[in-house]
């Protein structure tokens, strides 16, 4: 498991800084679709909040009736949310899910996944190895949503940028979509927002399902 160093030191600014889990309407809704597909899909599974921060949105999904477990490498992190949510229960753990059995347990299959703009620290050269990690343990008609900077350059899908805690890159949603179809994800929907004064890049939201 990586840990995430500037996190931690930062995870208490960073709780002052975000207090609320949504910047906008439109990510609220985004996430808001997210629960009710995966209410609405086959089964009664867990969903992992990978990059869980300090848990704001882990305790959001847990409140529309999900069975929710926040992931997340930073344990600064993770102690803020374990102080702000008590009832929600919160793990140590990476993107990738090979080396966690415990997390992927048959018994309680994995119905969703959420990343909301934590993919964005996973080198390009092994994100499919990620996803492929979701698809594998995820029965059909799973859900996964990401949120992640996005790149408008056709010529250039994957662009890293100069992120302020952790090496960073945006992606195409195109690409992104491509991603997720090599392991079995088909899109479902996808929103787009524009830089505005709190968001430097163009933003994606993408919901895909997993394929029999």
């Amino acid at each position: 498991m990586e840990t995430q160093p500037g996190y931690d030191e930062l995870a208490e600014q960073y709780e002052l800084a975000f207090p609320d889990p949504f910047q906008t309407p439109l990510e609220r809704h985004a996430v808001a679709a997210f629960a009710d597909m995966v209410l609405d899909s086959p089964g009664d599974g867990q969903v992992l909040d990978i990059g869980c921060g300090t848990g704001h949105v882990t305790a959001e999904l847990a409140s529309r009736g999900l069975r929710v477990v926040g992931i997340d490498p930073s344990h600064a992190m993770l102690n803020v949310a374990q102080r702000s949510h008590p009832d929600v229960p919160f793990r140590p753990g990476d993107a990738d899910l090979s080396g966690s059995p415990e997390l992927t347990n048959q018994q309680v299959p994995l119905q969703g996944v959420l990343a909301r703009f934590s993919l964005i620290h996973i080198d390009p050269h092994l994100l499919v190895g990620v996803l492929d990690s979701w698809a594998k343990p995820m029965p059909a008609g799973g859900v996964v949503l990401l949120a992640f900077q996005t790149n408008d350059n056709d010529g250039q899908p994957v662009a890293p940028f100069d992120h302020a805690v952790a090496p960073a890159w945006r992606w195409h949603p195109d690409e992104m979509s491509k991603r997720l179809a090599q392991t079995r994800f088909h899109e479902a929907w996808r929103t787009m927002s524009q830089p505005d004064s709190l968001h430097r890049f163009p933003e994606c939201h993408l919901a895909a399902v997993r394929r029999p």
